[in-house]
This record gives C-alpha cells, sequence and structure tokens, in this order.
C-alpha cells in the first residue's frame, strides 16, 4: 500500500495536464477508441449541458487519514489543502439561495478540517434537505477527537455514505491499507447503535463500492444483497443502500492502470461498456462541485484535473445560478467512466 500521496512523491500524474495528457492521446488521438465528445455527438447529447441543479458538492479538503490505491482525489495525510471558514462562509450564502436540496460534503476525509463542524451547523440552519457527508469510517475511530461523530451525525440527522469496498478483510484491506477493515466494521456498528441504517430509520445510512482491481463492478442490485446477507450474518450490521461506483482513470487510480500494464485495456472496456441511456443522468447535469479553494467544477472528477467551469461564474464568491446553468459541461474521456454499463455517479448506478 502507498503511504504518500502522488503529489508527495513527486509523480509526474499529480500534474493534471500530464492526466489530460493520457487521457486525450494515445488509442484516442490513433483513432482506435472515439472520444468521448464524438460517442455522445451520436445521440445528440454534444454539447453536455446541466439541468435543474440539485446538488451542491463541496470538497471542505484534500487530508484524509487513509491513501487508498484508487482514490481519485490523491488524498492521504500529507495533503494540507483545507478550505477556510472564509471560504465555508461564501458557501452558505450560496446554501442559502441555491434552488439546490442537497448538500454533499466530502475530501478527503471531510471530518478532519477544523471548522468542519462549524459548518454543518451553520448549513444545517440553512434549511437543506439532504445533508450527506462522504466518510470513509475510519476517521470516526482514528482519534479520540472523532470518536463522538455517530452522535454528531444524529444530532444534524446527517446522511452519512461510507466507503465499504467488500464485506472481506482481504479485499477491504488490499485497496485502502491494513487494519481498514476492523476499524470500518467498528464505526459502522456505532452507527447501528445510533439508529443509522436500520430499516425503519430515518438516519439513512448508504455504502459505497469500488471496484479493487481493473474491471467494472458488477450488478449493483445483487451486489447490495451480497453486502446485507454477508455483513447481517457476520457482524449484525444492517445500512439502507449499496452505491456501485465506477473507478474512473484519473489520480492514483490511472497510476495503477499504467504500472500494471491495464490502462489501454481497462480504456476499452469503458467504452465496449458504453450506455447511451446513462449520459441522461450522469451528476455533472445537476451537480455543482465547490474545490477548497472555492473553484467551481462540473462535478468532482473534473475538479481533480483542474477542469473548472466554462462559464464566466467560475468561483463561488460570485455565484450565480442562472448564469452557471447556461453552460456546457467539460467533458474528456474519463467521462466514459460515468456512462459505462448501467452508469455511475455519486449516488450509483444512473440507467
Amino acid at each position: 500500500m502507498a503511504t504518500k500521496s502522488l503529489k508527495a512523491t513527486g509523480n509526474e500524474l499529480a500534474q493534471n495536464n500530464r492526466q489530460l495528457e493520457i487521457l486525450n492521446g494515445g488509442i484516442f488521438a490513433d483513432g482506435e477508441l472515439p472520444y468521448f465528445k464524438d460517442k455522445i455527438d451520436q445521440i445528440g447529447q454534444f454539447p453536455l449541458r446541466p439541468k435543474k441543479l440539485e446538488i451542491l458538492q463541496i470538497n471542505v479538503g484534500y487530508m484524509c487519514n487513509q491513501v487508498c490505491e484508487h482514490c481519485h482525489v490523491d488524498a492521504g495525510p500529507d495533503r494540507k489543502e483545507i478550505m477556510t471558514r472564509e471560504t465555508m462562509q461564501q458557501c452558505l450564502e450560496v446554501i442559502k439561495n441555491t434552488g439546490a436540496h442537497t448538500l454533499d460534503l466530502t475530501g478527503g476525509a471531510p471530518e478532519m478540517n477544523p471548522d468542519f463542524r462549524w459548518f454543518v451547523e451553520e448549513a444545517a440552519k440553512a434549511g437543506i434537505k439532504d445533508f450527506i457527508v462522504r466518510s470513509n469510517l475510519t476517521i470516526i475511530r482514528a482519534n479520540k477527537k472523532y470518536h463522538d461523530l455517530p452522535d454528531f451525525f444524529k444530532k444534524h440527522n446527517v446522511h452519512v455514505i461510507s466507503s465499504m469496498p467488500h464485506w472481506t478483510r482481504g479485499k477491504t484491506d488490499k485497496q485502502r491499507g491494513d487494519g481498514v477493515f476492523d476499524k470500518s466494521i467498528k464505526a459502522l456498528q456505532e452507527l447501528n447503535e445510533r439508529g443509522y441504517g436500520m430499516p425503519d430509520s430515518d438516519l439513512r445510512l448508504d455504502l459505497v463500492y469500488n471496484p479493487s482491481g481493473a474491471y467494472l463492478p458488477g450488478d449493483q442490485a445483487a451486489m447490495e444483497k451480497d453486502f446485507k446477507k454477508a455483513l447481517k450474518e457476520d457482524f449484525g450490521i444492517q445500512f439502507h443502500n449499496l452505491f456501485a461506483i465506477t473507478n474512473l482513470p484519473i489520480a492514483r487510480f490511472l497510476d495503477y492502470l499504467i504500472a500494471s500494464e491495464n490502462y489501454e485495456d481497462y480504456m476499452y472496456a469503458l467504452v465496449e461498456a458504453y450506455n447511451p441511456v446513462a449520459v441522461t443522468n450522469v451528476m455533472c447535469r445537476n451537480t455543482i462541485s465547490v474545490s477548497w479553494d472555492g473553484w467551481l467544477y462540473d462535478c468532482d472528477f473534473n475538479q481533480m484535473l483542474d477542469l473548472k467551469v466554462a462559464s464566466k461564474i467560475k468561483h463561488i464568491k460570485d455565484y450565480n445560478e442562472d448564469i452557471l446553468n447556461d453552460r456546457n459541461i467539460i467533458i474528456s474521456q474519463h467521462c466514459y467512466g460515468c456512462t459505462a454499463g448501467a452508469g455511475s455517479s455519486c449516488q450509483g448506478t444512473v440507467a
């Protein structure tokens, strides 16, 4: 397992331009595979345009207590990019006035931002209907100051979406590091004790599955059934839904694909699994992504490639929903990941 981010080790893929060179070159430049824009042009969807804004996804920092091998954020303990309270205040002004009904806080480990709790409390007052925190679970057990997070989440009726690569120790620790599985199980049990994940509970607990290798996720409904059966029988754990998310070929997963000589095969698999129906509901169409320093992106993945929105409104301090909605969505070949098979978004399959 890696212990440092690509950025900390000086890896060339820490440079966004280098990632884009790879995604735009090679088998795509040679014409072996079609560019994503040409593929969606065949169904009259190019340029891709946003629909009504529903989700404001805010990345409050890239710092994380884990260094997962598939992480598209390239997060880790060495990443110091953290959203300031000033930028959070700008986000709060937008939250009060936006048409979005869902606030989605992500990271890194969002809980590691020193102003995380203040932000949650202030955003809760703004009347968001669905308040999501994307937790890696182990942060709850990482340090005593985080042990009360399940109670904090319950107090503010936070919808917890948690990473869980597999219901077995071996596959989970391979992707996320030694000891992650046991800490995740303990954290899930603590959330269950607060009422999270219970069949009739309003305290939503959903899990996220990412494949651990160079392959696409299986059927989401079938995997959810397997996850529920195994976690209930082995650990007494319950949860609401499982979201199966395709690994996109950027950052550390791109590094893995290249190092394992799987990049071309994986891109072929994504293109061959392209589903035109999924294009209608990809997350960039109803979501705006905000980076730790306040810049605006069509999605979390574009944020990691520094592909800012194609609008004169590019920063949260200048936010104008009407102007932002009149834009073309920035795309590249990584977008095949969101349209493969049943499609993929932060809320799981889309088709």
